[in-house]
């Protein structure tokens, strides 16, 4: 028997994903006259929704057709709102990014399955992997979407210390030492924001389980896992990326991140420099020392943003995730990093490494 997110188990699905389920396997060809016949595999991997993939017999005997199902966290409403998703999820479909939407339910969506590997941790340190996961970058981020492009990435973090303060005990609060952060995140802005930065459409989560592969084509897929995709600065892009490769969210503490695996300034040029050659056009030295330089800046950024959202997640979400450990790790990361800029020491938590 298995046991999907929010108490869901195999054979007794609830009516309205069922109902979405026969939908598809229609519009597919296909027909469900008995739900016994499905079967459910919990994906491994996420931390904010659960993800599903869900096989059913075709009317082509030997054949098997398989969906994927996103079954949104508890809380995910904090961090996005659900028809901006769908919207953005639908519209990254036309332009050829990601998998397709074949259905909706309350608690989550039906997609696509993409038949390609995911990628693990150790490929995104393989040269060839990271080349191409530059060059699929660059395209992501020249995507015209809908909407101004005005960098939200200030306004989220602000939203999410708001979130933070009002979930939080006394307790956590004076560790993470929430009354400090706004402002913190004031000079780290102004000092981010003194000189222009190329703005793009941005994955902003751009860890190794949201790129898919395909094993013959080498051809990569960004995956939508939840709409943190806006307009950013690309260089908060970068840096989200470089630091994802501190973490391994398949091993029995997939919250513990080791960031002695964070790209050296070697690798984080050869990457920037495929990114910005990706077009054809090749880039000059102080470019891309540049561009190398303003990413190691916003890591400051990302420490920020995912370690308030690690803090809500702990209160929100029940996925089995140390999401409190995680922020932990961020906070103490960003003061580690924080000597790179200049402005007012603050505080941002007890803990020390």
């Amino acid at each position: 028997m298995t046991v999907l997110a929010n108490g869901y188990v195999q054979g007794c699905l609830p009516d309205e994903l069922k109902k979405v389920l026969k939908s598809v396997a229609s519009e597919l060809g296909d027909s469900i006259h008995d739900m016994d016949t499905l079967k459910v595999i919990p994906l491994k991997g996420a931390m904010t929704n659960e993800v599903y993939q869900i096989n059913w017999p075709t009317t082509e005997k030997g054949l098997v057709r398989k969906v994927l199902v996103r079954v949104y966290g508890e809380g995910v409403e904090l961090f996005f709102n659900r028809d901006d998703e769908i919207r953005t999820f639908e519209c990254m479909s036309k332009h050829g990014q990601g998998p397709r939407l074949l259905g909706r339910f309350a608690e989550g969506r039906v997609e696509e399955f993409i038949h390609a590997k995911t990628l693990s941790a150790a490929d995104l340190r393989d040269p060839h992997t990271s080349a191409l996961i530059a060059a699929k970058l660059r395209e992501f981020h020249d995507l015209a979407m809908p909407g101004p492009r005005r960098v939200l990435l200030w306004d989220r973090i602000r939203n999410f210390l708001r979130e933070a303060k009002r979930l939080c005990s006394r307790k956590d609060a004076e560790e993470f030492n929430l009354d400090a952060l706004e402002a913190e995140i004031g000079m780290l802005e102004e000092e981010l924001s003194r000189d222009p930065h190329p703005v793009g459409f941005c994955h902003n989560d751009l860890q190794y389980g949201n790129i898919m592969m395909d094993e013959e084509t080498k051809l990569l897929t960004i995956i939508v896992s939840i709409v943190f995709h806006v307009y950013n600065p690309v260089a908060y892009d970068l840096a989200n990326h470089f630091c994802e490769m501190a973490a391994n969210y398949h091993t029995e503490t997939p919250h513990v991140l080791d960031y002695s695996l964070y790209p050296d300034e070697e690798e984080r040029r050869r990457f920037v420099t495929i990114y910005l050659s990706s077009e054809g056009k090749e880039p000059g030295e102080d470019e891309v020392e540049q561009l190398v330089s303003d990413a190691e800046k916003y890591t400051l950024a990302n420490h920020l943003f995912w370690g308030l959202w690690g803090i809500i997640s702990g209160y929100v979400n029940n996925i089995e995730f140390d999401y409190m450990e995680y922020a932990r790790q961020r906070f103490q990361q960003y003061q580690l990093r924080k000597p790179m800029l200049s402005g007012p020491a603050v505080s941002v938590s007890q803990d020390e490494t």
